[in-house]
């Protein structure tokens, strides 16, 4: 009874980590393995879907040459289901590191990829470090190659808005940072994709993770403070 108890406590409090331990449960049927959707969707929403889900996956796949990580996908075509799983106003999110929930505003293949992209990264911190959030968000952006807040990869520096002080490193800080300045985004993804082409792109970010999972410290390897004005 205790166990059922705890199992019902978490479904309340935590629906979207109930929902991608037992999509089922929440209504959603399997499309193909580990991509779950809404039920009696037609076949122009499936074909939607899967589309969506292979360029994702091809994105990120392409930027970390191969992935490590295979997030199981709660996709929903309607705000009713987005909302019944525990989403709220945002496109997609990462649940638990594991899983990716989208919403109907976020099928696509750069919001899916973004989220994704926050999966792969932490599948490859085997040692449970942690990288702050800025870096995080950053990654993300350039992995999914947002054109919200990149420009387009032919320009020599793709920094849309340069970052002036330092950026948030916890999850409250960033949400909170975010929600007054909707440039927050914008300048994670220039000092991180400036981070990167100075450090060898692929090369350099599997270089940090590799410090990162011996035990060195984020702050030790890569500043927080703004890029230069130079490409």
């Amino acid at each position: 009874m205790l166990l059922v108890a705890a199992v019902a406590g978490v479904a309340v409090a935590y629906p979207s980590v109930a929902a991608t331990t037992c999509p089922g449960c929440y209504g959603l049927t399997e499309l193909r393995p580990g991509v779950y959707i809404e039920r009696d969707l037609s076949p122009q929403q499936r074909s939607q879907v899967s589309q969506t889900v292979d360029a994702a996956t091809k994105r990120v796949d392409t930027f970390y040459g191969g992935r490590k990580s295979s997030p199981s996908l709660l996709i929903c075509a309607t705000e009713e289901c987005y909302q019944h799983i525990g989403g709220h106003n945002e496109r997609g999110i990462a649940v638990l590191n594991r899983s990716v929930m989208l919403s109907p505003r976020g099928l696509d293949a750069v919001i899916a990829s973004h989220e994704m992209s926050h999966v792969e990264l932490h599948t490859r911190l085997t040692s449970g470090a942690e990288v702050p959030q800025w870096f995080d968000e950053g990654l993300a952006v350039v992995v999914s190659d947002d054109p919200r807040y990149l420009a387009p990869r032919t320009t020599g520096d793709r920094c849309l808005v340069l970052p002036t002080a330092p950026l948030p490193v916890s999850l409250d800080e960033w949400l909170s940072t975010a929600s007054k300045d909707t440039n927050t985004y914008a300048k994670a993804a220039c000092q991180v994709d400036r981070w990167l082409r100075a450090n060898g792109d692929r090369q350099g970010l599997e270089s940090l993770i590799r410090h990162l999972n011996t035990g060195e410290t984020f702050d030790s390897l890569v500043p927080n403070r703004a890029p230069d004005h130079s490409p």
